[in-house]
């Protein structure tokens, strides 16, 4: 859609990427189009089928400009997009697996991704072996002639750690396996994939890309070479998201450097105070130097994101209820990136297979949005205060 890619850095090509205003009559941002129906204009275009659009599930200006925004920022050669994040996962895998196939996936992967794993893809007939997230290129001892594909995700999104994706790429590709990505918590302004290697990333836009909590979306972005597999599956599958979920995404894209900066920014600070407080046993945070895998986001990641995750000290039940339920600028919820700050108790010992977590107390995974750090702050100190009076 966009004539030519705009020069700069990214708060200027996340202005003005995917735009073409001189083709919508001046508009800035490109409309909404919806529809399904997509008339040719002669009987001899219609056999030929020789213009840019052609049915709406296929794609639309409005689908168009964000995939090509998308694509120039990811450094990646075509980018499709799916309903949701957890589409996007499904899709990128299915594109390369058939019927007695192996795939290697991160024991740290989105919970989701492994129950897709275990269901549709043990089904039929495709096996997954879940890896530890730091074997970094160990995982070529793991490696078959049926391994079609290695799926990372670096950081986790609930534990966070680091995986050496450099060194895995190169095993996996020494081996004829393709790489994919999930990407969602770095985005493609503080982690490269294409440049370290990986084939196919995909993303949760719903997360940071739409930034406010208000729209579903997934994203797949592929090299050359994996494009065609990837959009043939896509196509197929009749995946197509809806117009004014494409709409918010590229209206938070426009923000995505300041809002990203923002999170960052709180996040490390709300990490630091959280470490001085006695009811915190550690802060689990990639860019605080003591994380175990610090030294791989430091030499690969160009910034951090505003989740993160915490583990208590021992405490019951009753008290860690008491905590949360009491909170008032912290919201209770799945999902993250948004505008909002959230905090999320979990516990992955029930879905490991690979690693092992043996951390005593509750861990909470915390996301933070954009309000004031200061209240922020007070609102978690009245909240310790209850953990404390309740225990």
């Amino acid at each position: 859609m966009s004539k030519t890619k705009k020069p700069g850095k990214h708060a200027t090509r996340l202005s003005h990427a995917g735009r073409d205003p001189g083709r919508f009559h001046g508009f800035v941002n490109t409309p909404i189009y919806r529809g399904s129906t997509v008339l040719y204009p002669t009987f001899d275009s219609l056999v030929a089928d020789n213009q840019e659009f052609s049915y709406g599930r296929l794609g639309t200006p409005t689908v168009v400009a964000l995939q090509e925004a998308l694509a120039e920022l990811e450094g990646g050669h075509a980018t499709l997009l799916t309903p949701s994040g957890l589409t996007a996962i499904t899709t990128a895998i299915l594109s390369f697996v058939s019927s007695g196939d192996h795939i290697l996936v991160s024991d740290s992967v989105y919970r989701p991704t492994r129950r897709f794993c275990e269901t549709v893809l043990k089904r039929l007939g495709i096996t997954t072996t879940y890896y530890d997230p730091v074997i970094g290129g160990g995982i070529a001892e793991l490696l078959t002639d049926r391994t079609k594909l290695v799926f990372t995700e670096s950081p986790g999104s609930q534990t966070f750690e680091m995986q050496d994706i450099p060194a895995i790429a190169a095993a996996a590709h020494a081996a004829g396996a393709e790489v994919i990505m999930d990407n969602t918590w770095a985005t493609p302004l503080y982690f490269k994939p294409f440049d370290h290697g990986v084939d196919i990333v995909v993303h949760a836009a719903t997360k940071y890309i739409v930034g406010h909590a208000d729209a579903m979306l997934g994203v797949i972005t592929m090299s050359e070479t994996a494009t065609a597999p990837v959009a043939k599956t896509h196509e197929i599958l009749g995946l197509c998201p809806g117009p004014e979920d494409v709409y918010l995404a590229l209206r938070g894209l426009r923000t995505l450097a300041i809002r990203l900066q923002r999170h960052q920014e709180t996040a490390l600070a709300l990490g630091e105070w959280l470490s001085q407080r006695p009811e915190v046993e550690r802060v689990i945070h990639p860019a605080r130097p003591d994380h175990p895998g610090h030294a791989f986001w430091k030499r690969d990641f160009t910034g951090s994101s505003g989740l993160f995750a915490i583990v208590l000290r021992p405490a019951s039940r009753k008290a860690l209820a008491a905590m949360l339920d009491g909170l008032e600028l912290f919201g209770m919820g799945y999902s993250w990136g948004g505008y909002e700050s959230l905090i999320l108790p979990f516990d992955p010992r029930g879905y490991r297979s690979a690693t092992v977590w043996d951390s005593e107390g509750p861990a909470l995974r915390i996301h933070a949005g954009l309000e004031d750090i200061e209240d922020l702050m007070a609102d978690l100190d009245a909240g310790f205060e209850r953990l404390a009076g309740a225990s």
